[in-house]
């Protein structure tokens, strides 16, 4: 008798630090069984409704949203939003019957996660951050297998149900170093000049950007070159011009970005840091203060207790970023260390490692 194809519910979104461990998650299930039926769960006006298709995975949106910090009449909407998020996951479970439900985090997921486990799906989340989220952590005693990417993560989810598998990365980033010549040439650099790589996230970073605009002509004399991705919210023509730096809205060759940095510039989502240490590159982080639970600050810390980082509080990167770009570009010494100690952090097989518990569960 033929083996029955597995149907697998994938659930997450809202940022990219949720949707793009899933997509990778997906492709590591279809190279182990190419048979495999994969349907996503995400929040039907976030960007996981364009993301998701354009990585070639069918995807159903719920009407759900989070809470706002501030009051709202939206958020008298939010228990009749949750509501029907169920209601229409517990829809689709009963249309797609899946033999494993995988979370990732959001309210999206949330709502999935809470109908699959109502129907005793096998079920597995992911939590990305050092801190976990609301959705994982309300989500804890009802899932099978708790994947985590950082230590001591028991504070939140009892012991029992986790495992520690990183965060998953693009495949692109797994061997950066070979690539140096080709991003020298692509971004038309002058190789005998170290390189700075400042990424604040797709809609940029409006501290970081504004401090390295104001500072460029010391960055300039100190003879440094930059690749600076400004993010769309903050144009090309805000930078000022200069011959060493090279801007753009969004870089979609992060694998060239990443080959051609001596020094990075970033934020401190979880993501980027599962990134920073699989290219292995010192790393200036700056978190950023508006997310929840000051999630990025937590994030930075367990790599900086291990002096695997430097750290910049965003209110202070104002007076303080320009001097600790500079001063590590002249320490060789610190640039090694730095560097050395976050590939200890790296954890390529993270996705391997997901979907290994995945089926696991299933047995």
């Amino acid at each position: 008798m033929a083996r029955k194809s597995l149907n697998v519910i994938i659930s997450g979104g809202g940022t990219g630090g949720h949707i793009y461990p899933a997509v990778a998650v997906a492709q590591e299930l279809q190279k182990r069984m190419p048979d495999v039926n994969i349907l996503f769960v995400g929040a039907s006006d976030r960007m996981e409704m364009e993301k998701v298709p354009k990585a070639g995975y069918k995807i159903v949106g719920l009407w759900i949203s989070g809470l706002q910090r501030s009051l709202s009449l939206k958020n008298l909407l939010f228990p009749v939003k949750v509501i029907s998020a169920v209601w229409k996951s517990l829809s689709i479970l009963k249309e797609f019957k899946p033999d494993v439900a995988i979370g990732f985090g959001g309210y999206a997921s949330g709502a999935m996660m809470w109908a699959a486990t109502m129907k005793k799906i096998p079920s597995v989340i992911h939590e990305q951050n050092s801190y976990a989220g609301i959705t994982n952590k309300i989500l804890k005693n009802r899932v099978d297998t708790i994947c985590v990417a950082y230590d001591r993560m028991n504070r939140f989810f009892p012991e029992r149900k986790i495992v520690k598998v990183g965060n998953p990365i693009r495949k692109d980033l797994m061997n950066v170093n070979g690539k140096r010549d080709e991003a020298i040439t692509f971004f038309e650099l002058n190789p005998s000049k170290k390189t700075v790589l400042i990424i604040g996230g797709s809609l940029g970073a409006r501290t970081i950007n504004q401090t390295i605009n104001e500072g460029i002509q010391r960055l300039d004399e100190a003879g440094l070159q930059i690749i600076w991705q400004t993010g769309k919210n903050y144009t090309q023509a805000e930078t000022k011009k200069s011959t060493t730096i090279k801007p753009y809205t969004f870089i979609y060759e992060m694998d060239l970005a990443y080959a051609a940095a001596d020094i990075v510039i970033s934020r401190a989502g979880a993501l980027s840091i599962a990134e920073l240490a699989q290219v292995q590159k010192p790393v200036i982080l700056v978190p950023s203060p508006n997310v929840a639970e000051d999630h990025q600050t937590k994030n930075a810390m367990a790599l900086v207790t291990n002096e695997a980082a430097i750290l910049v509080k965003d209110s202070e990167a104002k007076e303080v970023l320009i001097d600790e770009v500079i001063k590590l570009a002249q320490s060789e010494m610190k640039q090694a260390q730095l560097k050395n100690n976050i590939a200890t952090f790296a954890m390529p097989n993270a996705a391997k490692l997901i979907v290994d518990e995945v089926l696991r569960v299933m047995e």
